[in-house]
């Protein structure tokens, strides 16, 4: 009872640090519109798109879901050059009489960071996970993304001078909640992910940062478990939504647009790239 009492305790304290970081963080909307450096444009670059066109084969045009489009002048060879009155253009796309759709990557951030730990058996580290994943997730809330815990690790780590030392590996991921119903792509106006993305992990990086800081500034000793400064790393992981994937090689003009998946193909969840399927007879196929 005694040894839980002071787990308990402990944990308490820890969250009560992690939340003054927070509590800076969130202080400072401020440092948070800096953030926007790492907006990726998501804008055409030209309002007007001249395709020549072909009576042979189709021309691959891409066009993006839910926004207004560029305006599409087409043309072919013989037509280009002559004088045309009231032109009547007619699009045929792989629905019918839709054009070919594609769809932002549904990406998300994953994260790692090393934090020197308790004994690994020990129930402080389970109960600063748990306080570590609440502040996180507090922390980008307001920007409607979630914190996932991928996984947590302790390892027993031989240092060349301080000896042997127990380290915890966390590994999580930052992602969007904004789903639209059958978890197809959302309207952009309602969406903004790129920049309440780009917002939270400018937040977390800032939360990490602060924590060496403070800990800097401190006169007290090391607390027994305590964010190891430079380990935080990110990586970018792609996803699309079901029914689209990737495929460079059959569109090598927008290698990166997660594009509907053919007939023959399709893709059940939020993979990168369609599946092969046999029985899959239409445009955007979500089962096999």
């Amino acid at each position: 009872m005694w040894c839980r009492r002071r787990a308990t305790a402990a944990a308490g304290r820890l969250l009560l640090r992690l939340l003054l970081v927070v509590v800076l963080l969130l202080q400072a909307p401020a440092a948070a519109q800096s953030s926007k450096r790492f907006l990726r444009s998501a804008e055409p670059r030209d309002s007007n798109l001249k395709i020549v066109g072909s009576i042979i084969f189709p021309v691959k045009v891409y066009v993006k879901l839910n926004q207004n489009g560029p305006r599409i002048l087409c043309v072919t060879n013989r037509l280009r050059n002559l004088e045309l009155i009231d032109p009547v253009f007619q699009w045929r796309g792989p629905g019918g009489n839709i054009l070919s759709a594609y769809s932002d990557s549904n990406y998300y951030y994953e994260f790692t960071a090393q934090y020197h730990a308790a004994p690994c058996n020990s129930i402080y580290n389970i109960s600063f996970e748990k306080a570590l994943l609440q502040v996180l997730s507090k922390l980008v809330a307001e920007l409607s993304c979630e914190v996932t815990l991928i996984k947590s690790e302790c390892h027993h780590v031989k240092m060349q001078r301080a000896g042997l030392q127990n380290e915890i590996y966390f590994t999580f991921s930052v992602a969007s909640l904004d789903k639209e119903k059958n978890n197809r792509p959302c309207q952009q106006s309602t969406c903004d992910t790129s920049e309440r993305l780009s917002k939270a992990r400018y937040l977390i990086e800032k939360f990490f940062e602060q924590q060496v800081e403070i800990m800097r500034k401190s006169s007290e000793p090391l607390p027994e478990i305590y964010y190891i400064e430079g380990t935080l790393q990110m990586v970018w992981v792609d996803r699309c939504y079901p029914g689209y994937g990737m495929n460079p090689l059959r569109h090598p003009d927008c290698p990166d647009c997660c594009v509907v998946c053919s007939p023959g193909s399709y893709n059940p969840s939020n993979r990168i790239h369609c599946l092969p399927c046999n029985n899959s007879f239409m445009y955007g196929a979500t089962k096999c």
